[in-house]
């Protein structure tokens, strides 16, 4: 019998999280307290891309930064074929909404530098899903529409990070003081996450305090609407596995039921 998986948002970071004890630490102990998924559906705040995509099965890495180390260049996550997946996705997106498939996009840093610590010996398949719109209102349909993968084993994460204003970053060391602005957000959007106000949380733009410094862009904080519109019940509070700053940013990670 397959267990069904539950959905998750959750920060990625970048790719010097795979040297931080704490927040892989964090994440390696999420994902151990999990059931084991049989695949993974991933979008990513890196890949914005509508009619919505699917990545290629098993195809090179994307090292979608710079000005790191040479090291995070040379790294590999090679899993299993996921064309099945591929195909399960495509059937659940209606007639007039097709799915492109890529045939060499592989995984960008949103997806393989959380899931490098959450699943290091790569042996599920793992299929990466563009992120179409910023609307939350479509973004939750089509987290709507992923759900019934959820009872099929498979994890359904949105990859973001729940305050991202790097341009107004000034202090780069990974425990620095978080900017009054990231703090801001961030209790804005755990207070609304505890109360399962979907409402509150689409309307972010006008009613969430720190903008626009926390989102300058938005592509980091809206995979969180995949993830809530994957939800058996959208506005039932999930779990807030993960808390804190990084960097300044919010850490803070979301599963629901």
């Amino acid at each position: 019998m397959t267990t069904r998986m539950p959905a998750l948002y959750i920060g990625h970071g970048a790719p010097p999280l795979l040297d931080d004890p704490t927040w892989s630490g964090q994440l390696a102990a999420w994902a151990a307290d999990l059931p084991l998924p049989k695949a993974i559906l991933i979008v990513s705040a890196h890949w914005e891309s509508a009619p919505v995509s699917l990545s290629a099965s098993r195809a090179p890495l994307v090292y979608d930064f710079g000005g790191f180390d040479a090291k995070y260049y040379r790294m590999t996550y090679e899993t299993p074929d996921a064309s099945a997946l591929a195909r399960r996705v495509a059937a659940l997106m209606p007639a007039n909404e097709p799915v492109h498939q890529h045939a060499e996009r592989g995984l960008d840093h949103g997806a393989w530098v959380p899931l490098k610590i959450m699943y290091p010996e790569a042996d599920i398949p793992v299929l990466q899903m563009s992120l179409p719109t910023h609307d939350p209102v479509r973004l939750m349909r089509l987290g709507e529409r992923l759900r019934p993968l959820r009872d099929e084993g498979v994890l359904v994460i949105g990859s973001g990070f729940l305050t991202h204003g790097l341009p107004f970053l000034t202090d780069w060391r990974l425990d620095a003081t978080a900017p009054g602005w990231s703090v801001d957000f961030d209790l804005w959007a755990a207070d609304a996450l505890a109360r399962g106000d979907v409402d509150e949380l689409a309307a972010y733009a006008s009613r969430a305090p720190g903008m626009p410094y926390a989102h300058p862009t938005v592509e980091h904080y809206t995979p969180l609407f995949v993830t809530l519109g994957a939800a058996t019940t959208p506005d039932e509070p999930g779990v807030q596995v993960i808390d804190g700053y990084w960097l300044g940013l919010s850490k803070r990670s979301l599963q629901v039921a």
